[in-house]
């Protein structure tokens, strides 16, 4: 694994030079877009390495999967889905005409912005620090990285320019979708977008979703089955975007992408991957990621279809 890994990273740098990191959030236009690292977990709690996959970088939409996972442990899935929906959407991840015109009573889904604001909305807490500290103390659990902290610069940066996420959080407020404060669910929302992380924090999640939310490592239950299972199909259905469909017939594993340059990604019953390139597609996702499961899911038949 660890010499397929090294050959896969070395095959696939070239891409990197492609495609352009996300300045539009100014302290992600600071990244490296050459960057490129991998990692792979185990069931039985193997790792292996290669590439930048030990530097930080912030989790962006890759958060919105342990959100997900929170607002269903805190409400229960009938609630939360009556708050955001399960459906795929062709539209760009932070549309405002996809949830105006097309789908005004829900968002879509979780994986795009307004449905992600939707289930960070629902996460226990009685203020903005008790919300975000449990984001946290959930996500150092699932990564066993007692290390996890939000990069306060990004979230900084985050919260200057993320005026299309106001606008849709504001949208929401209006439709009833939304309860309390607008500016403090997005408060956690940045925080929870800037979480910095790498490349074996993600792929644990990932092992952690694919043993049926059983920690590889420990043998820890931390979520059920069904919520696992809930989780893993919309990040098929979801989670690459608008390219999720795609991602799919071409890749065939359960992944959620940030625009950071990570991509989470779970192979039920086998293995987490997480990669890391900031070299972003016009869908917003890594380019050098993107071909390295590929290759992977080629070499190790890691499709689930």
């Amino acid at each position: 694994m660890q010499n397929l890994l090294k050959g896969i990273i070395e095959s696939n740098k070239i891409y990197t030079k492609e495609g352009t990191v996300a300045s539009y959030i100014p302290e992600l236009g600071k990244a490296n877009k050459e960057d490129l690292g991998v990692c792979v977990v185990t069931l039985d709690g193997k790792e292996f390495m290669a590439g930048d996959a030990e530097k930080n970088f912030t989790m962006q939409s890759m958060s919105k999967v342990i959100a997900l996972i929170l607002a269903i442990l805190d409400n229960g899935k009938k609630l939360v889905f009556s708050k955001v929906g399960m459906e795929p959407t062709g539209d760009s991840f932070n549309s405002i005409t996809s949830l105006e015109v097309k789908h005004p009573e829900r968002p879509f889904n979780p994986m795009i912005n307004a449905g992600a604001i939707a289930t960070t909305a629902l996460i226990s807490g009685e203020t903005d620090e008790e919300k975000i500290e449990n984001i946290l103390s959930f996500t150092r659990k699932i990564t066993g990285n007692k290390f996890i902290a939000v990069n306060e610069e990004v979230y900084r940066s985050e919260k200057a320019t993320g005026n299309r996420n106001r606008a849709l959080a504001y949208f929401m407020k209006s439709n009833g979708l939304l309860e309390g404060d607008v500016e403090s669910i997005l408060d956690v929302y940045f925080k929870q977008c800037s979480i910095e992380c790498n490349c074996r924090d993600i792929a644990r999640i990932g092992a952690m979703l694919a043993n049926d939310g059983v920690l590889p490592w420990s043998g820890e239950k931390v979520i059920s089955r069904e919520v696992s299972r809930i989780v893993k199909t919309i990040m098929v259905t979801c989670g690459m975007y608008d390219a999720s469909g795609e991602f799919a017939v071409g890749i065939g594993i359960p992944a959620k992408s940030g625009v950071g340059g990570g991509i989470l990604a779970s192979v039920p019953r086998r293995m987490g991957i997480g990669v890391y390139g900031p070299s972003l597609d016009n869908k917003g996702n890594s380019i050098g990621g993107i071909k390295i499961l590929k290759e992977l899911s080629d070499e190790l038949d890691l499709s689930i279809f």
